[in-house]
């Protein structure tokens, strides 16, 4: 449920789970999460008869944006082998993700965002570099049908 508030929220308090049930764990906790882009098409017509010479705008199809989390790499293949059953066609291998933004003493969720039938189409990992001092990171792109915002 979102909760309103004249000021907004800051955005370094989130949650994510991957559709497992679990938000708390390694496996769940990532640095930073790119939200997707929504986008309506917009369909232009005009009758021959119209007395206007000027188009109508009517809703077309939905377009949704493709989500982006990083996290450091922690030693788990639980990302992998969610690609790897994509990849091999497991039709059951999309899932529900959810995004919670918590307030800043992290008591309260004050919006969540639902990805439904998710399912990663990206999956990549950072440089490695001997003469550096970096946090090794993977990254994961999922696709979604459909986002829903509570």
């Amino acid at each position: 449920m979102a909760i309103f508030r004249d000021s907004p929220y800051t955005s370094f308090n989130f949650l994510v789970d991957l559709g497992m049930g679990d938000s708390g764990g390694a496996d769940a906790g990532f640095s930073e999460v790119t939200l997707p882009d929504l986008r309506v098409d917009v369909i232009e017509y005009r009758n021959g008869n119209d007395k206007v010479n000027a188009v109508r705008k009517l809703a077309g199809l939905e377009h949704t944006g493709n989500v982006i989390l990083r996290r450091g790499v922690i030693g788990s293949l639980t990302l992998y082998q969610w690609y790897d059953a994509v990849r091999n066609g497991d039709a059951n291998a999309a899932r529900t993700v959810t995004i919670h933004l918590q307030n800043e003493d992290r008591s309260q969720v004050v919006m969540t965002w639902k990805l439904l039938r998710a399912r990663p189409v990206h999956l990549s990992w950072g440089t490695l570099s001997a003469a550096g001092s970096d946090i090794a990171m993977e990254y994961l792109e999922l696709a979604c049908d459909r986002v829903e915002l509570e």
